[in-house]
């Protein structure tokens, strides 16, 4: 049986056990949201689909987002975030206390990391905000997650961001798999197998990350060599991204 058929009847089994009939998605122009959306038009059909475009202002892809909806046929929405975007960064301040009862607010230099981060984390909200909307209609949605194996592994994603989900039928798939079960489906090609990035600060992820999604393959399999310099830097990575990886930490209470 091929990895995409495997990948559907999971689907069709979750969604039955989740009581689940419409999926909302995230389309970006990139593989593993039309991937999955292609997954999922397959799994529970095209029209219990909602993919939701949220570009930033201009998006270079748009029209790699629009092929994706125009092709499978699923419902497409589209909200610009730009707005909010600015919004959060403009109204981060914070408070110097003076006497100890005085206060004045000065503006807060948002990192540009930090900036990066805001935007999937907007986004995320956004795609809750459509799958609950949805309820209003008599539809019961959830919203379908779209990040790779390799990218968990050095946390290349957004924690209460791209991260967030309902589910997610390509968690545990490698780069390569991906490309497999594109391929598989037979859809968008040229989406499927252009070089990824995050849209968000106009490099590829390869060039940000300084090494690729097949090295981090290598590293974790051992099959094939991998530079040492790139060795060490997908362990530093991996290392600082246990925080985005492992539950959330508490105190145990041994009273209760």
């Amino acid at each position: 049986m091929k990895l995409s058929d495997k990948i559907i009847i999971y689907l069709q089994g979750e969604f039955a056990r989740m009581g689940r009939d419409t999926a909302v998605i995230g389309i970006s122009g990139g593989k593993d949201s039309a991937v999955v959306a292609a997954l999922l038009a397959q799994a529970i059909g095209p029209a219990n689909v909602y993919g939701v475009m949220m570009p930033n202002g201009e998006q270079k892809d748009i029209s790699d987002s629009e092929q994706v909806i125009r092709e499978l046929g699923i419902n497409g929405l589209i909200a610009n975030i730009s707005d909010q975007y600015e919004a959060t960064i403009r109204t981060t301040q914070i408070a110097s206390l003076c006497d100890g009862s005085a206060s004045t607010k000065t503006g807060l230099t948002v990192s540009p990391e930090s900036k990066i981060n805001v935007a999937p984390r907007l986004r995320m909200t956004k795609l809750y905000e459509v799958a609950q909307s949805l309820g209003a209609y008599g539809l019961h949605a959830c919203v379908v997650g779209t990040g790779n194996k390799a990218e968990a592994y050095v946390g290349y994603c957004t924690k209460w961001g791209d991260m967030a989900c309902d589910i997610n039928p390509i968690k545990d798939l490698w780069v390569h798999e991906v490309l497999q079960v594109g391929d598989e489906l037979g859809f968008f090609p040229n989406i499927i197998h252009k070089a990824p990035d995050d849209g968000l600060c106009g490099l590829t992820d390869e060039e940000r990350l300084g090494f690729s999604y097949d090295d981090v393959y290598k590293a974790v399999t051992g099959v094939g060599e991998v530079e040492r310099g790139k060795l060490h830097r997908i362990a530093r990575m991996q290392q600082l991204a246990q925080h985005k990886l492992n539950p959330i930490p508490y105190f145990k209470n041994s009273e209760t």
